[in-house]
């Protein structure tokens, strides 16, 4: 046991928890002020509810001994066996409940980042219930596919080095289920949702940024070379990203904005992910700044289609992850880490594939089992809150709460 690396993924756990109280900044700001309150919520308790399902079933689930490379067994049920020795699967010099706490950290902002797209409507019964069911059923399995010993995905030779699929796409896509199934804001198309308080939402995309060090560095659970250049490319293609946002933004509205530019550090922090451990600066710069035309294209497309993804998770974290799941089978080389795979620019189109096959299987699978999930807890306890509440605002209708006192 590395007692420097120990110490470096316990640091970065801790930076990637910072990440999920950031989020709720950077939502709760895009909020209208009678609902900042109960968007803030939605990612503070996610910390309690998937910290407890992460500690029972969560964790065995999705990095248990493998059954059929589908699912990890609950043989760790409880943590039963996970101690503070190392394990040859998961970070061979640092203790097993390290890499299982950093791995807690990833687990808690997977469906925290979906609360933005029904923001503003959804019953805090509902969301809890699914938010539980939703970690089980989709962020579990997912895991296991990809980063899990066995997962099928992973042995498909498909590369995400800190959570492209996992993560983004998987949170992505699930939030544009959410979107159309629980449907639109009361007042949407006709009235104008501005964001309450933009300082806030900067702040929150400050600290995603920060913590983004540790969500993507600590990936390669040693404090190596490769941490280095994972937290270096993370770096440069957030940079790059809020720089070229504005600019886009400059070019189709006359003027860049604040929160554009806090969307597009969040959009190449978001598309680097996957690649982080994969590919170099120069790439990282091309990723990051094709990333803003993805997402805000997408965001456009957005009030075209009709849906109401109120906080653009949809736009972001499932088009930007996508980009970075595939940007990873273009950019990625063995030169900066020998156990990946060259990607289509150093000769292997094969790999591009094998990015598109497991970022088709992502889409597929967290939409259509958000899509189960989300009839179900429609059924139980009912999705949304009434016309009345809504109006009233979530702040006071669901939590007896007001963010402000004027």
């Amino acid at each position: 046991m590395n007692t420097g690396d120990t110490a470096f993924v316990l640091i970065s756990s801790a930076l990637v928890m910072l990440m999920t109280p950031g989020l709720a900044l950077f939502y709760g700001g895009m909020a209208r002020n009678k609902n900042v309150l109960s968007t803030l919520m939605q990612s503070f308790i996610i910390l309690g509810i998937i910290t407890v399902e992460w500690v029972l079933w969560g964790y065995s689930m999705a990095f248990g001994p493998d059954h059929a490379g589908i699912i990890g067994g609950l043989d760790w049920f409880g943590l039963k066996g996970v101690g503070m020795e190392p394990s040859a699967d998961y970070g061979s010099t640092i203790p097993h409940m390290a890499f299982m706490v950093f791995q807690c950290m990833f687990a808690i902002i997977t469906p925290a980042l979906i609360t933005g797209a029904f923001a503003e409507r959804m019953k805090f019964s509902a969301f809890m219930l699914f938010t539980i069911l939703w970690a089980t059923l989709v962020y579990n399995p997912l895991a296991h596919w990809v980063w899990g010993v066995g997962g099928w995905i992973g042995k498909m030779g498909a590369l995400d080095f800190a959570g492209g699929t996992v993560v983004h796409i998987s949170s992505g896509i699930s939030a544009l289920a959410a979107a159309l199934i629980i449907g639109r804001r009361r007042g949407y198309g006709t009235t104008a949702f501005i964001p309450h308080n933009l300082p806030m939402t900067v702040t929150g995309a400050g600290l995603l940024w920060f913590g983004w060090f540790g969500f993507n560095a600590g990936s390669a659970l040693a404090c190596n070379g490769l941490a280095a250049n994972a937290f270096v490319v993370t770096h440069i293609a957030s940079a790059t990203a809020a720089l070229s946002w504005i600019i886009i933004e400059w070019l189709h509205r006359g003027k860049p904005t604040t929160l554009g530019a806090a969307s597009g550090a969040v959009a190449g922090l978001v598309a680097i992910t996957p690649a982080s451990g994969f590919v170099g600066p120069l790439a990282a710069l091309i990723i990051g700044a094709l990333v803003s035309v993805i997402c805000y294209g997408g965001i456009l497309l957005k009030s075209r289609l009709g849906y109401d993804d109120s906080l653009d998770v949809v736009g972001i974290h499932g088009l930007g992850g996508t980009w970075g799941a595939l940007a990873t089978g273009l950019f990625a080389s063995t030169l900066i880490n020998p156990h990946g795979a060259n990607g289509l620019f150093f000769g292997n189109p094969g790999l591009l594939w094998t990015q598109f096959r497991a970022v088709a299987v992502t889409w597929i699978f967290a939409f259509i089992m958000t899509l189960i999930i989300l009839k179900v807890v429609d059924m139980i306890v009912g999705l949304r809150v009434t016309d009345e509440d809504e109006e009233r605002g979530l702040d006071i209708s669901q939590h007896n709460e007001t963010g402000y006192s004027f």
